[in-house]
């Protein structure tokens, strides 16, 4: 494809694949695009294990990372492994006891303290957690950093283009997107509502083309909503360079989702990918699940401010729930594409179908404007 993206990574095709699974990256490199690798729950020890499996199994395509790093987020990194002194005590009581009442039972205490900061171990949300990752990858052949929660730093944008690195950054509003411009950064990811994970308020019909106009002659990416080529299609029309997708791949047999959260995925509709705080406290869109609907509830706390809500989640819910796949509690960020995803299929069988139905609906395009 004639494509500014396609010419700035040496890809085939502008599909950007947003996954946590290093299996999904490298397949949808080798597929032609560029695989984008989530480091949100990992430290350091488990991005350089990471890179290295990417490194042996790509084949020299390049791939990218995705990093969490919001000036606003308090760096409370120090504390998640001590719950008492991070978390208030009524929070940690409401979500006890809401799994109490529903049967859940508590982590075996010899094993609750491994246990928790095993798993917390790689929820790295803080500035300064996101940086230690980053230089970790650095020292891998990454071609993209990409920061998901606001500008990079300055001097995170300069390392980068240093070592021959491009710098992207997502956005739910023009003003963000003129700030990732004039900070320097080689391209935009315009990311709807329609999103899965942390994402803004603005539709992708509407977002796109305003962030289009807002950074030209920068490149942009659309985001929110796209699992296959017609959503393609519309993006490269309303300006786009081509999409960045991350929920579509969640249904492939590469993806790190457990079978029980992929089969709720697949009787899910549009509707049951809700925006909520209550995961990480910043609004994110998540699979409808008994723990964000409790926290409707009128004798519910205040949602705690990110990332004490995620530690909240994953210290007190999460560890307990997916210890007994208790289906009604279990939930993945996903966007609304959801109710397009009924089956297992692989990510090379995503990708060729993104380009046969991008293809069909220029045939399509073409046959209206044709005189």
């Amino acid at each position: 494809m004639k494509n500014k993206l396609c010419e700035m990574f040496g890809i085939d095709v502008p599909v950007f694949a947003f996954s946590h699974c290093r299996d999904v990256v490298v397949e949808v490199s080798k597929a032609g695009g560029m695989g984008v690798l989530g480091m949100a729950r990992m430290d350091p020890e488990r991005v350089e294990e990471e890179l290295n499996w990417i490194d042996a199994h790509i084949d020299g395509k390049p791939y990218g990372i995705d990093v969490l790093m919001s000036a606003n987020v308090e760096d409370s990194g120090d504390l998640k492994f001590e719950p008492d002194k991070l978390l208030p005590e009524r929070h940690v009581t409401f979500v006890r006891e809401m799994l109490d009442n529903a049967g859940i039972p508590p982590l075996p205490a010899e094993e609750e303290k491994t246990i928790m900061q095993d798993i917390v171990k790689g929820m790295n949300f803080t500035p300064r957690e996101s940086l230690a990752m980053i230089e970790t990858a650095m020292r891998h052949p990454v071609k993209l950093i990409v920061n998901a929660l606001g500008t990079p730093p300055a001097g995170l944008i300069d390392e980068a283009h240093a070592k021959g690195i491009k710098v992207a950054a997502l956005a739910g509003k023009p003003k963000h997107a003129r700030r990732h411009k004039d900070a320097g950064c080689d391209f935009v990811i315009a990311v709807g509502t329609e999103a899965g994970g942390h994402t803004g308020d603005v539709s992708s019909m509407v977002l796109w083309p305003s962030i289009v106009d807002a950074v030209a002659p920068l490149p942009v990416l659309g985001g929110g909503g796209v699992g296959r080529g017609r959503q393609l299609a519309a993006a490269l029309v309303l300006g786009c360079e081509g999409v960045w997708c991350g929920s579509i791949w969640l249904k492939t047999a590469q993806s790190e989702v457990t079978p029980e959260i992929k089969e709720k995925m697949f009787q899910a509709t549009a509707s049951d990918a809700v925006l909520t705080k209550t995961v990480t406290g910043k609004p994110c869109r998540t699979l409808r699940n008994a723990f964000s609907d409790a926290w409707d509830a009128p004798d519910a706390p205040e949602v705690l401010p990110a990332p004490k809500q995620n530690y909240l989640w994953w210290q007190q819910g999460r560890t307990r729930v997916e210890r007994v796949r208790a289906t009604d509690f279990l939930t993945y960020p996903v966007g609304q594409i959801v109710g397009d995803m009924n089956e297992e299929t692989s990510v090379k069988e995503v990708v060729y179908e993104f380009m046969n139905e991008l293809l069909d609906a220029k045939d399509r395009l073409n046959l209206q404007l044709d005189e």
